[in-house]
């Protein structure tokens, strides 16, 4: 089955430069393991939510606004989309992933698998 992975921040912590460099790096190494694997079928980082855009067409009108449709202390910050034969499997795939330390991982499976 599908998941959808989701690594939620926090973006009001700033981390430090060596910080951020081996977050980096930890996340590197979880994804190329988990490719690897077999497991990680793709995913990547997202721009701030300062940079984000929703759209909403409401009675045939369009809205489109600045910033994250909703207001949370932790956002979205990356995704990945990984296929595990079991939700056991992907806990395990998703509690290794660094994200998980600092913030929340979601998992989403897919209508279809």
């Amino acid at each position: 089955m599908k998941y959808l992975l989701m690594v939620c921040v926090d973006e009001s912590i700033q981390s430090s430069p060596e910080e951020s460099a081996a977050e980096v790096k930890a996340a590197t190494a979880w994804a190329q393991d988990t490719q690897a694997r077999g497991v990680r079928v793709l995913g990547d980082r997202l721009r701030p939510t300062k940079e984000a855009t929703t759209v909403r067409v409401r009675d045939g009108e369009l809205l489109v606004s600045d910033g994250p449709f909703a207001e949370t202390k932790e956002q979205l910050a990356g995704f990945d989309v990984i296929e595990c034969a079991s939700l056991d499997e992907a806990v395990q795939v998703a509690s290794a992933h660094p994200g998980a330390q600092i913030g929340t991982v979601e998992l989403r499976p897919f209508w279809h698998g």
